[in-house]
């Protein structure tokens, strides 16, 4: 049964939850791009991008609430009809989603050692979420009254389940990739745990918001108690990429105090020659998990120079 609380008040609620985490996400911007001023255009395009359909999508929200608990307060014909943000405020959601699950997609790409099977696992579940927000929206921006909503029910669920089923894909590939990858040094490898608990957290995060709203739309049908879980969920698509890539001066940071320590890129230009490979008695794998492991920290988690730094014996 719905009533005002689990209407109106799941719009409040959602709204007040999202801004808190846009105030994070402002937070996270800023330090971005004051820290990271040598990252790749694409990089910053990408961060630009995501905070702009953030703010966009905080914008939309906050005008629907605005308009149901101001506007038309006192007004009982306009209150039970769909405001318009409410509706196109799914593809700003949606378009953050697809950035950022592009953004992982490329990665797993890369660090799978350019493996299809992978790649396009998580791609069609990308593009398939992305899908389903646009079916949703042009058939959510055609209803009238907000008691038509329930009759979007299976494209909500369906775009939460596709939505956590990618992100647990992401996790799970980047997580297996990593631990392929795994040198022995022990500087690489602590560099790679911490790679894996920052692909794990992120991936959790906006898998269970997702599955919170899917859950909500099965358990409380008549309410919108989901969409309060659903307006969080750009927002934390947006903190979790943001996060991983501010916190890569940290991860630069980790000692070493292996008894015999090598700059890693000497080692793998010795090991990638078939003669020295053979004089030195290495495995030919290891130069291929060196490969990997640093073809994936190059690109936006550790920059080259980490790898090249010499440590001291």
């Amino acid at each position: 049964m719905s009533t005002v609380d689990n209407t109106f008040g799941a719009f409040l609620i959602g709204v007040v939850v999202s801004a808190t985490l846009y105030g994070v996400t402002c937070m996270q911007t800023w330090y971005y791009f004051s820290r990271y001023i040598s990252d790749p255009w694409y990089n910053k395009f990408c961060v630009g991008a995501i905070f702009l359909s953030d703010s966009t999508h905080q914008a939309l929200i906050t005008h629907t609430v605005y308009t149901y608990l101001i506007i038309d307060v006192d007004n009982a014909t306009d209150l039970e009809k769909i405001v318009w943000s409410l509706a196109v405020e799914v593809v700003f959601n949606g378009f953050t989603a697809l950035v950022v699950q592009s953004f992982l997609t490329i990665r797993v790409y890369r660090l799978s050692n350019k493996n299809i099977f992978a790649t396009a696992s998580v791609l069609s579940l990308v593009i398939a979420e992305f899908i389903l927000d646009i079916i949703y929206f042009s058939k959510a921006i055609h209803l009238t009254f907000l008691t038509q909503v329930p009759q979007l029910k299976p494209w909500a669920m369906s775009m939460n389940a596709v939505a956590a089923a990618g992100d647990v894909l992401i996790s799970a590939f980047l997580c297996t990739f990593l631990e392929r990858s795994r040198t022995g040094s022990r500087r690489s490898d602590t560099m790679i745990n911490k790679l894996m608990l920052f692909s794990v957290s992120t991936g959790l995060l906006t898998s269970v918001c997702a599955v919170m709203s899917l859950i909500s739309i099965i358990v409380w049908p008549n309410t919108f108690i989901y969409v309060a879980f659903y307006f969080c969920l750009g927002r934390l698509y947006c903190n979790s990429l943001l996060a991983t890539l501010n916190a890569r001066k940290g991860i630069r940071r980790i000692p070493c105090n292996e008894p015999m320590s090598l700059s890693l890129h000497a080692v793998r230009r010795h090991i990638n020659s078939p003669i020295s490979s053979s004089r030195m008695g290495m495995p030919n794998d290891l130069s291929i998990k060196m490969d990997t492991a640093q073809e994936y920290i190059e690109n936006d988690f550790l920059s080259t120079k980490d790898l090249k730094r010499p440590q001291s014996v």
